[in-house]
């Protein structure tokens, strides 16, 4: 499974049809600890990854955190796997530089450990898709989550029904970089 870094990035897309094979602990472990070797401001790893592999547990999370105006999620049924990312608190030192420079840095820290998490997959052969559009209030309440804590992703995890690699709609590399100014 060797590739180089930009054919990972190539293979690495949203997949919303899935096979229903279960999906092994252990490439789940390796798909966490990608994610845990991101970085992150201040060292502060704001994240914890709640994983939902059970399949009677997932369906009733899967009903209770995509009906209503998240239907259009409906996809992740068929995901074996469920992946959150509860934010935690960070680091003092990250908590008042995002308040000084109006960032929040713990977000930005969630995105690049839910990409590690997700590249990691594509190496294994799996699939994912990072959904932000779900009822967090009842999963939350399900799940046991605190009230102060947030749910900020969830990850659906598994075999992609079809192998085959969707092109991708990209802008062109020369519309959204520059060097050296804004143009």
């Amino acid at each position: 499974m060797d590739s180089t870094f930009l054919e990972l990035a190539a293979k690495r897309y949203s997949v919303r049809k899935y096979k229903g094979d279960p999906v092994s602990r252990d490439m789940i472990d390796r798909c966490i600890e990608a994610a845990r070797l991101a970085p992150s401001a201040c060292n502060s790893q704001p994240w914890k990854f709640v994983v939902i592999d059970d399949p009677q547990l997932k369906d009733t999370l899967a009903k209770t955190a995509f009906k209503g105006l998240t239907d259009f999620n409906h996809f992740a049924f068929k995901a074996p796997v469920l992946v959150l990312i509860v934010s935690q608190r960070q680091k003092m030192f990250a908590r008042v530089a995002g308040i000084v420079k109006r960032k929040d840095f713990s977000l930005m820290d969630i995105g690049i450990t839910a990409e590690h998490f997700c590249l990691q997959a594509a190496h294994e052969g799996l699939g994912t898709c990072m959904l932000g559009w779900f009822n967090e209030k009842t999963v939350k309440k399900m799940l046991s989550i605190p009230k102060q804590k947030r749910v900020e992703l969830i990850i659906s995890l598994g075999f992609a029904d079809d192998p085959a690699v969707p092109d991708k709609t990209r802008k062109p590399t020369k519309e959204m970089s520059t060097y050296n100014k804004y143009q």
